[in-house]
C-alpha cells in the first residue's frame, strides 16, 4: 500500500467520523434529507464568495457556503409553518431553487475560469492526495485532510460542550426550553454544524456520498440501539467501516471510490435492516408470527372457557369450529399445553386452573383494550418461554 492509497483512507475515515455525529441527532430529529438540501443550496455561497475572493481555496466561501445551509432551514422551516405544505415538500421547493441560482450564477459569471459544477459538486477521493497544502515551500499533506480534520475537531469540542442540551432539545423541546436554554439555537447550530461539515467535506468526496455519511451510518446505528452515546460510536464504527471496506472494494474492482463506499454504506445498512435484534425485518416478521399464535391461543382459551360439553371440546371438532388447519391447530395445542393451560385426556381438551386464570386475564384484556396488559400477562404465564 502506498502513500496516496493511505492518504485516501484517512480522509474517507475521517470525513465518516465528521458526518457521522451531526447526522445522528438529523436522523433522530427526522431532518435527514435536509442534508442532501443543504449540499445542493450551499451552490450560491459558494460562488459568490469565489466572485468577492477570486479564490477557491478561501475560507471565506465554506463560512458563506455555511450561512446558505442555514438560509436552507430557515426557508424550509417558513414554508412548513404556513401547514400549506410538509417538511419533504418544502425541502423540496427550496433547494431546487436555491442550486438553481448558483448554476445561473456559474452559466452567466464564471464561464472564464475553473468553476463548474463538477468542481464544486463532484469530488473525486482518487484525486484528494494531489491538493497538497503547501506552506512555504513545505508539503503539509492533503489540503482535505486538514480541512475535514479541523472541522472534525471543533465538530467534536461542540459535542463535548453540549452534549446534554443537544439530548435533551432533541427529545424534548419543552424539557430543553424548561430547563433554560433554547432549542432554536442548538437547532441551528446543529445546521450550521451540519453546513460546515457538508461543504468541508464534498470538494474530497463529493455531495452524494456526502449525503450517504450523514445518513446511512446513523440509520444503521438507530437499528440497533436506542441509547444517544451508543448510537453516535456505532455510527461512527459504520461509516468508518465502510469508507476502508468501500475503498478496497473500488481498488479490487477498478471502480469508483465514492460510489463503492456508497455501496457498501447501503450493504451494511441492508444487512443490520434484516437481523438487527429488535428491529430488524426478520424479528419483526418473528414478533408478528408470535402475535397471531399469541391472539389464536386466546380464542382457542376462550372457546373452551365457553363450551363445557365433550364434543365441543374434542380435538378434531376444535379445528372444525374455530376452522383453523392442521398445523395451526397443533402449534396453539402445543403452546396451551406446554405452558399447562390445558390438560388433554383421550382427545377431549378441559382447561386447568392457570388456564381458567390466563381467561380471565384475556378477558379483562379484550374488554379494557389496554396493551399495557398484555405484557404482563405474557410474563406471568411464560408464553414463549417455556
Amino acid at each position: 500500500m502506498n502513500n496516496p492509497q493511505l492518504e485516501i483512507q484517512i480522509i474517507a475515515a475521517i470525513v465518516a467520523i465528521a458526518c457521522a455525529i451531526p447526522g445522528v441527532f438529523l436522523v433522530l430529529r427526522k431532518m435527514s434529507l435536509i442534508s442532501d438540501a443543504i449540499s445542493h443550496a450551499i451552490l450560491p455561497g459558494i460562488v459568490i464568495g469565489f466572485f468577492i475572493t477570486q479564490d477557491l481555496n478561501s475560507p471565506i466561501l465554506i463560512l458563506l457556503a455555511a450561512f446558505m445551509g442555514v438560509i436552507t432551514v430557515v426557508l424550509v422551516e417558513f414554508i412548513q409553518k404556513t401547514n400549506l405544505v410538509k417538511e419533504d415538500t418544502a425541502i423540496g421547493l427550496v433547494f431546487p431553487i436555491l442550486f438553481s441560482i448558483g448554476v445561473i450564477l456559474i452559466a452567466k459569471n464564471a464561464n472564464d475560469v475553473h468553476l463548474d459544477v463538477d468542481a464544486v459538486l463532484l469530488g473525486e477521493l482518487a484525486f484528494a492526495p494531489f491538493d497538497r497544502l503547501l506552506i512555504d515551500g513545505t508539503d503539509w499533506g492533503p489540503k482535505s485532510l486538514w480541512v475535514m480534520g479541523i472541522i472534525l475537531i471543533i465538530t467534536i469540542v461542540l459535542l463535548l460542550l453540549f452534549y446534554k442540551e443537544l439530548k435533551v432539545s432533541t427529545f424534548d423541546t419543552g424539557l430543553a426550553s424548561a430547563l433554560g436554554f433554547s432549542p432554536i439555537i442548538m437547532h441551528y447550530g446543529l445546521m450550521s454544524v451540519s453546513s460546515i461539515t457538508v461543504v468541508g467535506a464534498f470538494d474530497a468526496v463529493g455531495a452524494i456520498l456526502v449525503v450517504a455519511l450523514i445518513i446511512a451510518p446513523a440509520a444503521t446505528a438507530y437499528l440497533l440501539t436506542e441509547d444517544l452515546k451508543k448510537m453516535i460510536w456505532l455510527s461512527i464504527l459504520f461509516g468508518v467501516a465502510s469508507a476502508i471496506l468501500g475503498y478496497w472494494v473500488a481498488h479490487f474492482l477498478d471502480a469508483s471510490i465514492s460510489g463503492s463506499i456508497a455501496t457498501t454504506l447501503g450493504f451494511i445498512f441492508l444487512i443490520v435492516y434484516l437481523i438487527a435484534p429488535s428491529k430488524g425485518l426478520i424479528a419483526v416478521l418473528y414478533r408478528q408470527k408470535q402475535q397471531r399464535i399469541e391472539a389464536s391461543l386466546i380464542t382457542f382459551l376462550l372457546h373452551l372457557n365457553r363450551h363445557e360439553e365433550v364434543r365441543e371440546r374434542h380435538i378434531n371438532h376444535l379445528q372444525e369450529h374455530i376452522n383453523w388447519g392442521i398445523v395451526r391447530s397443533k402449534t396453539v395445542l402445543d403452546l396451551a399445553e406446554k405452558n399447562n393451560l390445558i390438560q388433554i385426556d383421550n382427545n377431549i381438551v378441559a382447561l386447568t386452573e392457570k388456564g381458567l386464570l390466563f381467561t380471565e386475564k384475556s378477558l379483562e384484556y379484550i374488554i379494557s383494550n389496554k396493551d399495557e396488559k398484555i405484557e404482563p400477562m405474557k410474563e406471568d404465564f411464560f408464553l414463549f418461554r417455556g
